[in-house]
């Protein structure tokens, strides 16, 4: 058949859920176009700049994007819960394994990875006094391979299904014996755009930082949230590759019987696990460095002074960067390794907190005694050390192999992943959105929204996710669809209460950023330019270049090949997920051509 797999019986319409919704955004599409119509010239605009501010810009409106699509997702399944004592729910066991497979890859993959490449964009240039990163095509292409990583896991919405596995997808379940449709694949293919997209933006901002910093401008002045970015893209560099081999191997075993992970034919599917979070366990470290590095920077912004002991937490970072690599068994105690196989990394998940907790009382001993301002931006560190310090705490319970045996797979897990990513990451990156955003839109936000939209993402978290503590020491697994447990139902009921806290902490983040006052001057950058009287501050040394690069008027290259790389490429992904082989042939040539083109352009 020409079209492979694909007819009009792959559109789930079974799904009264998911019909509703394509009408909507269909309905929601049509609406819109008279709108979207003046802001083509825009669009094409920034679509083809080699422009680093811009496309930050981009990073940052799809990460928000498909945040509200994650949440979604999470706040259906919160109802879900809630509806399910002693009752099927109102989703299909179907669409509930796609939702909790879905949420998971679009908030690690599509929210998280894009708002820091976004803000790395727009500041690293910035803060070491360089032009634009070291290799502005590659920034274009990087992003318009995220963008239709994005179209592909969204596509599977209205064409086929996503994966209903976890979004590790383990096997045997991902193999083709056992998930026979195309969700795996979608799967696949998402993540393997997606990691390649991380790939070469984690080689742009290493050679950036490391050979486009301006002269005289040592390693050792650099602002801490460089060093952050540095050795985060450093575990980019060396961890993705091994995600991209990992999931090629199982498109093999999918498609063409290689069976590297089938048990019954000599595979191994231990092997995929190791593989998965020697990859999946760096992820967290990836996300967490840059925002340990933006709160560095508010904090010594907001208290006037130089970060307490600045050398030792370039240390620390550089600590958790190699003990990252050393953890990741602790994921499988349960999978029988072995006794000395448990101790060992079970010592290394401990000992990592150790430059975690250096990090803390750096912060802390940067607050004492300092003329703190209090600003919202201080407030959002508060909410942040809170609720990352308990999701720590969690951790280091979860890395006892004994306790690990209790908790394993269970509510307890998901609040302590949770705490820590919310808490760590998200809490960071919308602290760091605030405190650059005079800088990437030339505009301030009020201070009355954002000091409500900081106590309800809050308490919005706590009522939410601390439940989910409770629920896992009472024996409630993850994922589970229907219990039988009133207690647990009056706890899920405050976590659903705590999600819609979190959807009003969204909406007035969105409102807030909308609704802002223009800057007419350079006056309102107080907090980028204090601290005068203190010599030699290393957080403050990229203050020098700031104006400089700010008006200094570069007339950047544009560019469409990136995008018809990029899109040929998702062509290809998704003639391949349908078996459309002609398709796939084509648009592969194609895509040699224009990455040829692209090289010699």
């Amino acid at each position: 058949m020409i079209l492979g797999r694909l007819n009009f019986k792959t559109i789930p319409i079974k799904e009264s859920i998911i019909s509703f919704l394509i009408l909507i955004l269909c309905i929601l599409f049509l609406f819109l176009i008279p709108f979207l119509l003046p802001f083509i010239k825009k669009i094409k605009k920034y679509s083809s700049s080699y422009d680093h501010k811009k496309i930050g810009k981009l990073y940052l409106i799809f990460s928000f994007i498909m945040l509200i699509r994650g949440f979604v997702d999470a706040l259906m399944m919160r109802f879900q819960q809630i509806l399910s004592l002693n009752h099927e729910g109102y989703l299909s066991l179907n669409h509930y394994s796609q939702i909790f497979t879905a949420h998971g890859v679009i908030m690690i993959f599509f929210v998280a990875m894009p708002f820091m490449v976004g803000l790395m964009n727009i500041i690293i240039p910035l803060q070491i006094g360089a032009i634009d990163v070291a290799f502005p095509s590659l920034n274009l292409l990087s992003f318009w391979l995220t963008f239709f990583s994005i179209m592909l896991i969204n596509i599977s919405l209205l064409l086929g299904e996503f994966s209903k596995i976890g979004w590790l997808s383990y096997p045997p379940l991902s193999e083709i014996t056992f998930s026979p449709w195309v969700g795996v694949d979608y799967w696949i293919w998402s993540l393997q755009i997606s990691g390649i997209s991380t790939l070469l933006t984690s080689i742009n901002f290493i050679t950036t930082i490391i050979k486009c910093r301006k002269k005289n401008l040592f390693f050792f002045d650099l602002p801490i949230f460089i060093w952050t970015c540095l050795c985060s893209n450093i575990l980019i560099l060396i961890s993705f590759p091994i995600l991209n081999v990992l999931i090629t191997l199982l498109f093999l075993d999918r498609n063409f019987n290689f069976h590297f992970f089938t048990a019954f034919y000599g595979g191994q599917q231990i092997l995929y696990l190791n593989l998965i979070w020697a990859w999946g366990h760096p992820e967290v470290y990836i996300l967490i460095l840059p925002s340990f590095g933006i709160f560095t920077e508010i904090l010594s912004s907001v208290c006037y002074k130089t970060i307490f002991a600045y050398k030792s937490l370039i240390y620390a970072t550089i600590s958790i960067t190699v003990l990252s690599f050393v953890v990741w068994l602790h994921h499988f105690f349960t999978m029988g390794s072995g006794c000395s196989n448990n101790i060992f990394f079970s010592i290394t998940t401990m000992v990592i907190a150790i430059p975690t907790g250096v990090k803390i009382f750096n912060w802390l001993y940067t607050i004492l005694y300092s003329k703190k301002k209090k600003t919202p931006l201080f407030f959002w560190f508060i909410v942040f050390i809170i609720i990352f310090s308990i999701g720590g705490f969690s951790g280091v319970m979860l890395s006892i192999p004994n306790l690990d045996f209790m908790f394993h797979n269970s509510m307890f897990l998901i609040a302590h992943f949770h705490s820590v990513i919310i808490g760590g990451v998200l809490f960071g990156y919308l602290a760091g959105l605030q405190y650059w955003f005079p800088i990437i839109f030339n505009k301030k936000i009020y201070d009355l929204l954002s000091y409500i939209n900081i106590g309800c993402w809050f308490f919005g978290v706590l009522f939410t996710f601390f439940p989910f503590y409770l629920l896992g020491y009472l024996g409630m697994s993850r994922r589970s669809i229907t219990y039988y447990n009133l207690y647990w139902h009056k706890l899920l009921l405050i976590s659903f209460l705590g999600s819609i806290i979190i959807l009003i902490s969204i909406i007035i983040q969105i409102i807030n950023l909308f609704l802002n006052e223009k800057n007419n001057s350079f006056n309102n950058y107080e907090q980028f330019f204090i601290n005068n009287h203190i010599i030699n501050n290393k957080d403050f040394l990229y203050k020098k270049f700031f104006l400089k690069n700010y008006f200094f008027k570069v007339k950047h290259k544009k560019s469409f090949s990136p995008f018809f790389i990029s899109l040929f490429f998702f062509i290809f992904s998704f003639s391949v997920i349908w078996w459309i082989w002609k398709l796939s042939l084509i648009s592969s040539i194609f895509l040699i051509i224009s990455i040829i083109l692209f090289i010699y352009e």
